[in-house]
């Protein structure tokens, strides 16, 4: 394993490498990689066939200059669970951007990603960008949940900017694209924006049908205010929040994992246990 580099004037530089094998009757963390303040705690259990895996980010938060890379692939057969403790927090700009870059790469196995929610504090300037390639009949289930400013503190996004891009492709070929631009306040207010709502929410699942839309529909708690929509784009389940709480955010999209998992993984829900601490 890598050591950390030291900060520079630009920011922390971060990279982390996962692999995860199946063996025997269940998933091994293969490869375990990283350099700088990213890296994970053991590989966790609570399901005998399933590897759970926490990121750790251990300033405990982004300033402008910083980039992180993550990158995972999942051997056929695998079947991970990657999460992280806490909220990534991306602080107020010295007026450089902070850079993200997730490549998640399924070569036949399943993979899930749940990271916990991504907050913006006014000021900053983030760009995060998450690509997932599929490849043979490799199977994808995971969310994004940012907050753009502090809504439960009255804090607005009022400067500051995010672009932010979730792909999906599917042998080389692209089957989900989606990107988010933000570069002033009129943004989050505009009915061509964020209708006001400085939560934002997108749940993604592969390998779906009409069936499993209905069902995910009849998941869903009710709202105090928020918008949800769940449809389906080609094989791709799409659900999407607008709201003002990222704990409510994920709760919907964990009611909808719930009632997906047994139909696509063949599998109980197991939340992982920091979930809840």
């Amino acid at each position: 394993m890598g050591t950390a580099k030291q900060q520079h004037s630009e920011g922390w530089r971060a990279s982390l490498n996962l692999a995860f094998e199946h063996r025997g009757n269940t998933t091994v963390l293969a490869e375990n990689r990283h350099q700088g303040p990213l890296m994970v705690q053991r590989p966790l259990y609570p399901e005998q066939k399933v590897c759970h895996v926490c990121i750790l980010h251990p300033p405990g938060g982004v300033v402008g200059g910083d980039a992180l890379h993550i990158e995972t692939s999942s051997e056929p057969h695998s079947h991970a669970l990657i999460t992280t403790p806490g909220a990534t927090k991306f602080y107020r700009s010295n007026g450089l951007t902070a850079h993200q870059n997730t490549q998640l790469s399924i070569n036949g196995g399943n993979l899930e990603w749940f990271p916990q929610d991504t907050i913006l504090f006014p000021g900053a300037h983030a760009r995060i960008q998450t690509r997932v390639d599929l490849e043979q009949e490799g199977q994808f289930m995971g969310w994004e949940v940012v907050s753009l400013g502090l809504p439960t503190q009255n804090r607005a996004f009022d400067h500051g900017s995010l672009t932010n891009s979730f792909c999906l492709y599917r042998n080389n070929a692209p089957v989900f694209i989606d990107r988010l631009q933000i570069e002033t306040a009129d943004q989050l207010n505009s009915l061509t924006g964020l209708h006001g709502y400085p939560v934002n929410g997108l749940f993604l699942a592969t390998n779906a049908n009409q069936s499993l839309v209905h069902k995910a529909r009849e998941s869903l708690p009710l709202l105090n205010g928020a918008m949800i929509s769940v449809t389906l784009a080609g094989e791709i389940l799409v659900a999407r929040y607008l709201g003002f709480s990222t704990f409510e955010a994920r709760t919907i999209f964990q009611h909808i994992w719930t009632s997906l998992r047994p139909a696509l993984f063949n599998c109980e829900a197991c939340p992982p246990r920091i979930w809840t601490t």
